[in-house]
């Protein structure tokens, strides 16, 4: 697979995303309903995988969001800065006292345990970000002269606003130009498209997205809802993926998009909320490349763990730009990071590589 990446040398950074970054507040072992504290985190299904890559795997990353110029706002940018990802492109927007002009995004999540699913609340209506238009950001300046290898965003961050979905097609198309290599994962979510025209709004925006992306990451439900492509012959409960069925839908995708190198997913069969089976495959040059499998997968905290597959998965693109290699790291990574709390990772390149190389779990003195 020959992804065309730009050399480190003329660009600034490796990765950077581009999306909404939510304060989590997380009550630990109990339920948001009864809780007295919060462990507060940063997470965001963009921003996860460069912090990912940052952290976990040494690369140069940084965020493209905006926050409200206030106390919450520069809490947010403490939390990015101890990942390690650049915050010299978040856009500082003015604000009231109250947030009528915008405001910082809240998400009260749940981890779950055993039969009680993990429950997530979030509270991000009027958030900077969603309100944030192309003329915030200076992409000729981010993509033309800082120079980017890779850029990833989503279709969460889309689902936001009018402005959102505006915001990602000028990005993408302006990374394209320069040469960036780009990601996206269609994460659809109806409840947030619903408010700004529903799934024929969703389409219109991802059919034009799709024209720019290298690499495309989604389920069967993502490719149906926000393509309109339809895998034949699935198990109506989902419990299995027909990978016959999915093949044939993605060469069919890939023939509508010639612009796909590579698409991939991940998949989730839920025991418990503390008990999954966890794999992922990828799809390049019309096969199918499965990772290894991670049966009875025990969880901590599921949310974020389809981020950080995304982040391996691109790590190993941009190292190897084999297939295999990529899918085995980012199930490794994803598996790893649902073992500990909180949305982003807390594992090592080290651990992510033993865990591909089929090591255990015993203690390490």
């Amino acid at each position: 697979m020959d992804l065309n990446l730009r050399p480190a040398n003329e660009c600034a950074f490796d990765a950077v995303s581009l999306g909404e970054v939510m304060l989590r507040l997380d009550p630990g072992e109990g339920r948001i309903r009864t809780a007295r504290s919060f462990r507060a985190w940063e997470g965001g299904g963009e921003y996860n995988v460069v912090r990912g890559l940052r952290r976990c795997f040494g690369m140069k990353t940084a965020v493209i969001t905006a926050f409200a110029d206030n106390e919450v706002g520069k809490l947010m940018e403490d939390f990015i800065l101890q990942g390690g990802v650049d915050t010299s492109l978040i856009k500082w927007m003015k604000t009231d006292g109250i947030g009528r002009i915008c405001r910082n995004g809240l998400n009260f999540t749940e981890r779950g345990f055993g039969i009680r699913g993990a429950v997530g609340c979030s509270d991000r209506a009027n958030t900077a970000i969603s309100k944030a238009t192309p003329a915030d950001f200076d992409f000729e300046h981010i993509f033309g002269e800082l120079g980017v290898r890779w850029l990833h965003t989503g279709g969460i961050y889309a689902a936001l606003s009018e402005q959102a979905c505006e915001t990602v097609i000028e990005a993408i198309k302006t990374a394209k130009k320069y040469g960036t290599v780009v990601s996206y994962d269609l994460n659809y979510r109806p409840s947030m498209w619903s408010a700004i025209g529903g799934l024929d709004k969703c389409r219109e925006v991802n059919k034009e997205v799709a024209k720019y992306v290298d690499v495309m990451i989604g389920n069967e439900e993502d490719f149906t809802a926000c393509l309109g492509f339809e895998i034949e012959g699935n198990d109506s409960n989902l419990k299995e993926l027909n990978l016959d069925g999915y093949k044939k839908m993605i060469n069919t995708a890939a023939e509508t998009y010639p612009n796909f190198k590579a698409v991939a997913t991940t998949l989730r069969t839920v025991r418990t909320a503390t008990v999954n089976d966890w794999k992922a495959i990828c799809w390049a040059d019309g096969e199918i490349y499965k990772s290894q499998e991670y049966n009875g997968l025990e969880i901590m905290d599921r949310v974020g763990g389809g981020d950080s597959f995304a982040s391996g998965l691109v790590y190993g693109l941009m190292t190897t730009q084999d297939a295999q290699q990529a899918v085995d790291y980012g199930a490794a990574h994803g598996a790893l990071a649902m073992t500990t709390p909180g949305d982003t990772t807390m594992a090592s390149k080290n651990e992510v590589e033993a865990i591909m190389s089929g090591a255990g779990a015993r203690v390490k003195r």
